[in-house]
């Protein structure tokens, strides 16, 4: 059974259960999810993690990737972009560019922020430039998705956003699950019909 890889990087916990909900949506739309995280980044030097983390998904591999159906990609902001952890791994992704493993295939982005004007729709866009790189399909969020008109919270056509509050611990709301789910449905159903 082919899947979808949904992979995120998560500080704080919001992303993390972005991911999650998303998850749910691909199994609803009834293709595998396969979540994915991937290990911080020291300032100074690349860090050394466990091979396992302590929590959570389990790190990523090239591999994961590879042999993806579809990609749903996760971030918090940081100042309008991706964390650096996520980027330090999309960074290093050049054999799978080379070898032109994701051209055709569906992909996904999604956010949290810590305030609603906290660099949502920036950080999806800045997500989005290497999958185009990689010849991925974007699909975002269509406005029959009626959570986008109501919602005072997270939520864009681009994908899926969170807002998670100054310190971090704002839980997400029905219309932001909703999105989530809502984009993990749409996802898997596209793979499942580009992979034919």
């Amino acid at each position: 059974m082919s899947y979808v890889l949904v992979l995120y990087y998560s500080r704080h916990g919001a992303t993390a259960e972005m991911a999650r909900q998303i998850a749910r949506g691909i199994e609803q739309g009834g293709m595998e999810a396969r979540l994915r995280t991937v290990p911080d980044v020291s300032p100074v030097c690349v860090a050394v993690a466990d091979s396992v983390p302590t929590e959570g998904a389990p790190y990523v591999t090239e591999e994961d990737l590879r042999h993806c159906a579809g990609l749903a990609l996760g971030s918090p902001t940081r100042f309008g972009n991706m964390a650096a952890s996520l980027k330090h791994f999309i960074d290093n992704t050049t054999p799978l560019w080379m070898s032109g493993a994701l051209i055709g295939k569906p992909a996904a982005v999604f956010s949290s922020t810590a305030s609603l004007h906290g660099g949502q729709e920036t950080t999806l866009l800045s997500m989005m430039l290497p999958l185009l790189h990689h010849g991925m399909l974007i699909c975002g969020l269509p406005y029959s998705e009626t959570d986008l008109i109501t919602t005072a919270s997270g939520g864009t056509p681009y994908g899926p956003t969170h807002v998670a509050g100054a310190n971090s611990d704002k839980p997400l709301t029905e219309e932001e699950r909703r999105l989530c789910r809502a984009q993990g449905e749409r996802l898997a159903r596209i793979a499942a019909k580009l992979a034919v």
